[in-house]
């Protein structure tokens, strides 16, 4: 574990980046092999925006990067924070916790906001109005969520009180995760529930991305289930039965389209459209 916590502490820029295009490039492949939907789309053409925005995150990410390791160093400094708190913590109980809260706090709680407060919503519908999900989806995200985004991760940062190994580690882990959620990929569906038990399954997040209420509102996690069992958002839906995109942005043109989705947050809110779903 000591190792782990050595690596992920001063990890390249290059690995990092190697996590990035490695995951994106086997969950793409894997797509052709084992698809859960045969979409109909030129893969490339639907890759171009998933991938500027993508580009988008990694610039403001790094730009802002400054002010993690800051006050990753700070709270390691300091010892302050939840995993900091707890006397005689071992290391391997220390570095899952750390980002068991992250994930809590950067990714669920994050993502639970952007669908209860309406401007962020608007923010985050850019993520959500992708009609064809796979992996090239899981870093669609507007630049101004990417650093909503951010400030939720800075803030578990200091509320958890992890150390730069821990943050590094997490966002390794969240990215390889999200990528393997959002992929167009068919598991059995025993496996796939299986997981959902403990991670994120592709099965699990697709019930997310179907295109009216409650659904959308469901499913919230990133890399841990947990979050959503605990708080009562997690939802099962039939994976024939999904449709992706959102009712009130049903234009797929325009949700393909780099200048339409930039000003989409723009645009007057608009009330969804929530089924009835029987127990």
């Amino acid at each position: 574990m000591q190792e782990i916590i050595n690596y992920f502490e001063t990890i390249p820029s290059l690995h990092r980046s190697l996590i990035l295009v490695g995951g994106i490039t086997f969950f793409w492949l894997l797509e052709g092999s084992l698809p859960l939907f045969n979409f109909t789309y030129k893969k490339w053409k639907h890759a171009i925006p998933n991938f500027f925005f993508t580009l988008t995150t990694i610039i403001i990410n790094f730009g802002l990067a400054f002010l993690l390791v800051a006050s990753a160093d700070w709270v390691k400094e300091t010892q302050f924070g939840i995993i900091n708190w707890i006397p005689n913590l071992p290391l391997w109980a220390y570095v899952f916790l750390g980002v068991l809260l992250l994930d809590f706090i950067g990714a669920y709680l994050a993502h639970y906001v952007e669908h209860k407060v309406k401007p962020l919503w608007m923010i985050h519908l850019v993520h959500h109005t992708d009609h064809n999900v796979d992996t090239t989806t899981a870093n669609r995200h507007h630049p101004l969520e990417s650093v909503i985004r951010f400030v939720f991760t800075l803030a578990g940062v200091f509320i958890v009180g992890t150390p730069i190994a821990i943050v590094m580690l997490y966002q390794s882990l969240s990215l390889v995760a999200t990528q393997f959620s959002h992929a167009n990929i068919k598991l059995p569906r025993r496996v796939d529930s299986a997981l959902s038990y403990v991670i994120v399954s592709p099965d699990m997040h697709k019930v997310h991305h179907h295109y009216v209420l409650p659904y959308t509102d469901s499913n919230y996690g990133n890399i841990f289930s947990i979050w959503d069992r605990i708080f009562g958002t997690f939802m099962t839906l039939e994976r024939d039965a999904i449709v992706y995109g959102v009712d009130t942005f049903p234009d797929e043109e325009k949700n393909s389209n780099i200048k339409d989705l930039l000003k989409q947050p723009f645009h007057k809110y608009r009330k969804p459209t929530t089924i009835n779903v029987e127990d």
